[in-house]
């Protein structure tokens, strides 16, 4: 329905001139579901594996998560596979690996643009953007400020403009400018006009979960048949760690599950405050956190779509703060994605780091945290573009600075890195080289040099009297100028004019009901 040639569309913004006069703010690489062709790195031993299996296990059977929705409770309950004390759920090892077995490994999410469509699981390496600082950092500010729906729907341009992020993850800054009843209404929408990717919705109380579905639903032109009959969208809970799945959360996890949307559940263990101060020991508590929510939406909707997440890192025992892109955060996402393997379930990780602005730390950190997805055979990789100060801060520079980097990944991962064809080991070339000469002006150079090696967008080769005169601009100043660049040539991704008008009916009528209930 919503791809018929026949509707009239809707992009605006000012990109249709400047597809026109032939210009980019960037060139780069195009949209691409990259492939992890890498052996992961497998700390863990078959003992280990095991062993962290067995602690995970033990947990669900001796000690027990709350779960603090009585629905959900009786929901357990009645599955017959299950202990239930009060708010405490315990789950022998045999039901949890027959209802985990029942997940899919690998599935599809398709958004409103089938051209967007992902798939989550096997070898895939999907990126998405930042999601929920309630602050924002840009060099011309040059300070921390609570977001706005304007910075808001400038970070989404920027999640869709970059081919390297696939999915868009939660607000990408909160609009605190917006009432909380009705923010979910115009951020949604906002995202459902910006971009055309995948969309997530907040387990924040029913209102929030139905509206966004429904939302998704409309932006599609979709029957509600269609929307059941597949992903379209997804959503992502915490538990509240130690050992607890709060109400709301659990609320909006049940009523995806029941309408076949992508479940991802993401445990906050941080180790030495909210989980054991070894890392085995944490990702063991991670993982039992992690599954009974996998038994829970395969108790409700067999074969339902699942991801289990790792957000395992280390505070800083000094301060209490969350430290990022450690070695201890490498090592646990690590781990963690050989026990996804082992329960054959897709996997989330996460693009972070503790730093306050875009800076050598901020870099090393990401890239810490970026590489360990690599290694660890993750599948979908939150916060992948634009995260700092711990989630605390979404930066446009940190964003555009972080796809150079994920574009380098995606690079890292083509075949044309590791081809070994007769025309890559290229004896004729270098037979006409011989002992004494140069690779520059060959035929085989000039036939392949400008697609031979990665290009970035951002980084700066000249040398530095080469960088001085052009002005010796560091890189978050370049990421500046490019953000403002992106801006102005972004339009908006067509849709058609009566679906458009069809959601903004629906956010006006929603907004006189009053949207989502708030004690404020």
């Amino acid at each position: 329905m919503a791809g018929s040639d026949n509707r009239r569309k809707r992009s605006g913004g000012r990109a249709g001139a400047a597809t026109r006069r032939g210009s980019a703010a960037i060139e780069q690489s195009p949209w691409r579901l990259p492939i992890n062709v890498d052996r992961p790195t497998e700390p863990l031993d078959e003992d280990g594996i095991a062993a962290i299996h067995d602690g995970a296990m033990r947990i669900l059977e001796e000690i027990g998560i709350a779960f603090l929705n009585p629905e959900a409770i009786e929901i357990l309950r009645k599955s017959g596979g299950c202990e239930i004390d009060g708010e405490i759920v315990r789950m022998g090892r045999d039901f949890v690996m027959e209802k985990v077995a029942l997940a899919p490994s690998q599935f599809d999410i398709t958004p409103r643009n089938p051209n967007h469509k992902i798939t989550v699981g096997g070898k895939h390496l999907l990126f998405g953007n930042v999601s929920s600082p309630p602050n924002y950092w840009d060099m011309a500010l040059g300070k921390k400020v609570p977001g706005t729906r304007e910075m808001c729907q400038n970070l989404l341009k920027l999640t869709q403009y970059f081919n390297c992020i696939h999915f868009a993850g939660g607000y990408p800054v909160e609009p605190v400018d917006v009432h909380a009843s009705v923010r979910h209404l115009d951020v949604l929408f906002d995202k459902l006009t910006i971009t055309d990717k995948v969309m997530h919705a907040y387990s924040l109380g029913k209102e929030r979960v139905e509206d966004v579905m429904e939302m998704v639903r409309i932006a599609g032109g979709l029957s509600h048949e269609e929307f059941d009959a597949k992903p379209r969208m997804y959503t992502n809970i915490n538990s509240t760690s130690p050992l607890k799945h709060d109400y709301p959360m659990i609320d909006g996890w049940m009523r995806l599950a029941r309408r076949g949307q992508a479940l991802v559940v993401t445990p906050f263990t941080l180790a030495g405050a909210m989980a054991p101060v070894t890392m085995s020991g944490a990702v063991a508590q991670s993982l039992a956190e992690a599954l009974c929510a996998v038994v829970l939406a395969q108790v409700i909707n067999p074969g339902c779509p699942c991801v289990i997440g790792t957000f395992t890192s280390n505070v800083d025992m000094k301060s209490g703060a969350p430290a990022f892109g450690t070695p201890e955060y490498m090592r646990a996402t690590q781990m963690t994605g050989q026990l996804a393997r082992f329960y054959d379930l897709p996997m989330r990780s996460s693009g972070v780091c503790a730093a306050n602005v875009p800076d050598g730390q901020a870099m090393w950190e990401t890239s810490n945290s970026l590489w360990a997805a690599v290694q660890s055979g993750t599948h979908m990789v939150y916060h992948a573009a634009g995260w700092l100060e711990g989630g605390l801060i979404a930066s446009p520079e940190k964003f555009i600075m972080d796809c150079e980097v994920l574009q380098q990944i995606q690079r890292y991962m083509e075949p044309a890195t590791f081809a070994t064809t007769p025309d890559d080991i290229a004896l004729d070339a270098i037979k006409s080289v011989g002992n004494d000469g140069h690779f520059f002006g060959i035929q085989h150079t000039q036939d392949r040099y400008t697609t031979a090696f990665y290009q970035p967008f951002l980084s700066d080769w000249k040398n530095y009297e080469g960088w001085e005169v052009a002005g010796g601009i560091w890189t978050p100043e370049r990421a500046h100028n490019l953000f403002l660049q992106i801006l102005e040539e972004f339009e908006e991704p067509p849709m058609d004019i009566a679906i458009r008008e069809e959601l903004s009916e629906f956010v006006a009528r929603r907004k006189k009901e009053g949207g989502a209930p708030t004690d404020f």
